[in-house]
């Protein structure tokens, strides 16, 4: 953005410009207005004073030297040099080339610039920038949060319909896997009450009607110490309590990943998609929650 003022004081506007009146002067003044940097040059050729606003952040010295060029046709050659004389690179940023005085050269003509001290800048300046910044944060928010919002939402749904139409046979596969499994695993226990009961029957059978108590009872003795080592060899092998609920699980899953290896079933391909969409219907659960929308995943879970 430029400013252009004539010593005149007719106000005429022209393409990229605007001009006021200001004093006349040959000097190369650094102002800063709205927190922003404003350098006023005189225009060779028109013999106006021309004023250009600084992003700082985002321009170069290049961009700042073409803008130059462009305001006046007569300039064929502009360039900036330190104050020790040393050539400043056009990709050098405008905040960089502020922090210290430097001289501008405009077909010959040199000008000492000496920018003023960030520290010296009024904080009615800095805190009317802050001002602004959070205006714009809080327009740009109540505009296009709903937009952003309504966009994501569809973008999730259609990543959830996508990793739905992968899952579809995985999930087909392995609820064939897991009848299977679950059945062999059933008349696991079934066969294993079977035994246990013939073998309560044959005690019995031994006890009363061909031996007696007397002859039987080392006989269950060492029956029953087989099984404490049967139970503490579990132990030691599968670090886990022989509880039945859990033995039955170990067996499942047991049974189950044998099967998948036969039936060529790609488990860490069906985790994955699982985990995929497990995080894309959170990420739409806290989407629409209005209380959880700019807070962090980690930080909800933390709550959880």
């Amino acid at each position: 953005m430029m400013l252009c003022l004539r010593g005149t004081g007719n106000i005429r506007y022209h393409k990229r410009t605007l001009y006021s009146t200001l004093v006349p002067s040959d000097e190369v003044t650094v102002n800063y207005k709205h927190g922003l940097p404003m350098i006023t040059l005189t225009l060779p050729s028109r013999k106006e004073r021309c004023q250009f606003t600084i992003k700082p952040m985002r321009m170069t010295v290049g961009d700042f030297l073409q803008d130059i060029k462009r305001e006046d046709n007569a300039i064929e050659k502009v360039e900036v040099f330190t104050a020790d004389n040393s050539v400043i690179s056009n990709s050098t940023l405008m905040e960089v080339l502020l922090m210290n005085d430097f001289k501008l050269v405009i077909n010959g003509t040199e000008y000492s610039v000496h920018p003023p001290l960030k520290d010296k800048i009024s904080t009615e300046h800095a805190t009317e920038i802050d001002d602004i910044k959070s205006l714009v944060h809080r327009l740009f928010a109540a505009l296009h949060l709903e937009d952003h919002q309504t966009r994501r939402e569809r973008e999730l749904m259609q990543k959830m319909e996508l990793l739905k139409e992968e899952l579809l046979p995985l999930e087909q596969m392995k609820a064939g896997i897991t009848a299977d499994v679950d059945a062999k695993t059933s008349r696991l226990l079934w066969i294993g009450l079977a035994l246990m009961s013939t073998q309560g029957g044959a005690l019995a059978w031994l006890t009363w009607w061909v031996y007696s108590w007397d002859i039987m009872e080392p006989v269950t003795y060492f029956i029953t110490y087989g099984s404490a080592m049967a139970f503490y060899a579990y132990f030691v092998l599968t670090k886990q309590d022989y509880v039945y609920p859990d033995v039955r699980d170990r067996q499942f899953l047991y049974y189950f990943h044998q099967k998948s290896k036969k039936s060529k079933f790609n488990m860490e391909q069906y985790n994955k998609l699982k985990d995929d969409l497990a995080e894309v219907e959170e990420s739409l659960k806290r989407l629409k929650n209005p209380l959880k929308l700019h807070l962090p995943i980690q930080e909800i879970d933390d709550k959880h």
